[in-house]
């Protein structure tokens, strides 16, 4: 019988053994040296600030696997011989399979930092950082952020749970510069500083200071600004983890090279998820795709091609979803950090800096490119759409109402929105009611 091993039992990982198992009678061992069980990664913050407990982030019962026949594996592969098609973990046993999936996550990035291994500093990706960051928090007098992005912020949300003040470095003048327009990243530091977020914009670590024991006591900005504290979260972004695959005849670069078959060079090894590269990405997307639902369809489309039905991945439109701390926040389509040529945009941004929608459109031909939107839940499936039949900014925006997703009784912005654009752009766009008939059609 065909044996097909998983290496990483994260969302890429799980949803492959999943499809593999609903296509095909092949056996499935999933391995990871990290947890037994496949868990949630975005909850481990609701477990840290006491919401529940570890064993509610896992998706699956424990019976789930064996009645599945997904065989489990704990443990760390070392070293694999693509030749023998055989792997080899830590303890010394091996391993044999027919085929593999590479589905190896991320690492939070380090960069050389002096002291960044002491006892007191951590990132926030895996179980055993949560269990870190538990440890090392109890008691302490602050806890310093290095890096702005949406993990860094859950960190400061965590420690704020627990009355622990926070210092945030961000390296750039306005934080998520590298992904946010100026507009939504001013709104959400005024956030963050509403929060008690001691958030310091244009400054860098140089050297987190031992306390003499191997502990964290105080870090030390470029400069020279001295910041005592009992934990330093490494939060600068992530790297594909493929450490242990370099210097083999597997072919990287930052992540494991790939077609979009998610075949890399060896025939029968394929790569999934945060550590997968593309050679030739989709077009407009990035080469690297960290993102939840982007592992879970390359997970789909692996185990697609695997049991027969050979597919090429095909992402659909970039969307994403957060929360800073009470805000949320949507994207669907591009709203780049600087506006490409040829577009425009269009910003409008409640008088109590809570809630903002930006639009970018093609100038000449009005299309409608992307949306960000905070303290405003949009219809992703409506977005979607819009999207897919190249609608123009007026059309986009007389039908806002058919996107927007509060609850019934929530204050509605539309006819504010539209006429703010009105007045800017010297329309006369008329908002219209909302229309299930026309929601449902992109819902089903």
């Amino acid at each position: 019988m065909t044996h097909i091993a998983i290496i990483g039992n994260g969302i890429s990982g799980v949803t492959a053994a999943r499809h593999i198992r609903k296509n095909s009678d092949y056996q499935i061992t999933l391995i990871s040296a990290e947890t037994d069980y496949f868990f949630s990664r975005t909850a481990l913050m609701y477990v840290y600030m006491g919401h529940m407990k570890f064993e509610h982030t896992q998706p699956y019962e424990p019976w789930f696997w064996k009645k599945n026949r997904i065989d489990l594996r704990k443990g760390y592969v070392e070293k694999i011989d693509y030749s023998d098609k055989n792997l080899k973990f830590s303890d010394g046993s091996c391993l044999k399979y027919d085929q593999l999936i590479l589905a190896t996550g991320s690492t939070p990035n380090k960069f050389g930092w002096k002291g960044q291994d002491l006892d007191g500093v951590g990132g926030l990706f895996s179980k055993q950082d949560l269990e870190r960051m538990e440890e090392f928090t109890q008691n302490i007098t602050r806890g310093v952020i290095v890096g702005g992005g949406l993990i860094g912020v859950e960190m400061a949300e965590m420690l704020l749970s627990r009355n622990i003040p926070v210092t945030f470095l961000v390296r750039e003048n306005q934080f998520w510069g590298n992904v946010l327009p100026k507009q939504e990243s001013d709104l959400i530091a005024r956030h963050m500083k509403e929060h008690h977020v001691d958030l310091r914009l244009s400054s860098e670590l140089n050297e987190i200071i031992d306390d003499g024991t191997g502990r964290v006591k105080a870090i030390k900005t470029k400069s020279g600004d001295i910041i005592e504290c009992g934990w330093v979260g490494l939060t600068a972004g992530v790297s594909p983890n493929i450490k242990f695959l370099k210097d083999t005849e597997l072919e990287t670069n930052r992540g494991i090279l790939v077609g979009k078959d998610l075949q890399t060079n060896i025939p029968g090894v394929y790569a999934i998820g945060d550590c997968a590269e593309f050679k030739n990405p989709v077009l407009g997307r990035r080469s690297i795709e960290q993102v939840w639902y982007t592992g879970r369809i390359m997970g789909e489309t692996v185990a697609q091609t695997i049991t027969g039905n050979l597919c090429e991945y095909t992402p659909g439109n970039w969307f994403n979803s957060a929360k800073f701390f009470d805000i949320e926040y949507q994207t669907y389509g591009w709203v780049l950090p600087k506006l490409s040529k040829g577009h425009k945009d269009f910003y409008w941004e409640h008088e109590k800096g809570k809630m903002c929608m930006h639009f970018v459109f093609e100038e000449k031909s009005r299309k409608f490119i992307g949306i960000n939107t905070f303290g405003i839940r949009l219809r992703h499936n409506v977005f979607d759409g819009w999207l897919n039949e190249l609608a123009s900014i007026e059309m986009v925006l007389e039908h806002l109402k058919d996107a927007n997703f509060d609850p019934e009784f929530y204050t509605q912005y539309e006819l504010e929105i539209v006429a703010k654009f009105n007045s800017e752009n010297g329309t006369t766009i008329q908002p219209k009611k909302k229309s299930w008939k026309r929601i449902l059609k992109f819902i089903s």
